[in-house]
């Protein structure tokens, strides 16, 4: 195992999280996370002692779907409706799954809200953020995303690394 080439990954993971990208486009941050993302898994795999071609794959492989999957289209303020759904579905998602949360320590799920007129053409799902601690659903903010992740993976919405439950049924 090659602990420079770790150590410079786990580095690499470190600085992209404390950094931010706060100010960033989504398109931006899509970007960034996948490549850092991808950075990290390529030379994750080369210390384990994965070839270099490998080790390349791997990277390439893990940093298109992490930019894709964390590609917002657009971000807008919530309605009252899409509030309420929202809360609604973190609400059950959150009492089915409270000790798989608890036990991984998740802090902010994903759940879906419906769309509605300031929603993205594009979107496939309209996602809010609901904190597992206060149980609110977190500021005002829907995010339309092209390309939803798949259930039970987290994703980053702004500021926030959330848990993604869907429509919580």
């Amino acid at each position: 195992m090659r602990i420079v080439t770790l150590k410079t990954s786990s580095l690499l993971a470190a600085v992209s999280i404390v950094v931010g990208c706060a100010d960033l486009t989504p398109l931006q941050n899509a970007g960034i996370f996948g490549a850092a993302g991808g950075a990290t898994a390529g030379g994750i795999a080369r210390a384990t002692g994965a070839s270099t071609g490998q080790s390349v794959a791997i990277g390439a492989a893990t940093g298109a779907a992490i930019a894709a999957v964390t590609y917002i289209i657009a971000k807008h303020q919530a309605t009252e409706r899409q509030q309420r759904i929202a809360n609604e579905r973190a609400q059950r998602a959150y009492a089915e799954r409270k000790s798989q949360l608890k036990a991984r320590r998740t802090r902010y799920i994903a759940v879906d809200t419906v769309k509605d007129e300031h929603t993205s053409p594009g979107a496939k799902k309209s996602v809010m953020i609901w904190d597992t601690q206060s149980q609110e659903v977190v500021g005002n903010n829907v995010y339309d995303v092209k390309s939803p992740p798949p259930v039970g993976s987290t994703a980053k919405f702004d500021t926030y690394s959330a848990e993604y439950v869907g429509s919580g049924g």
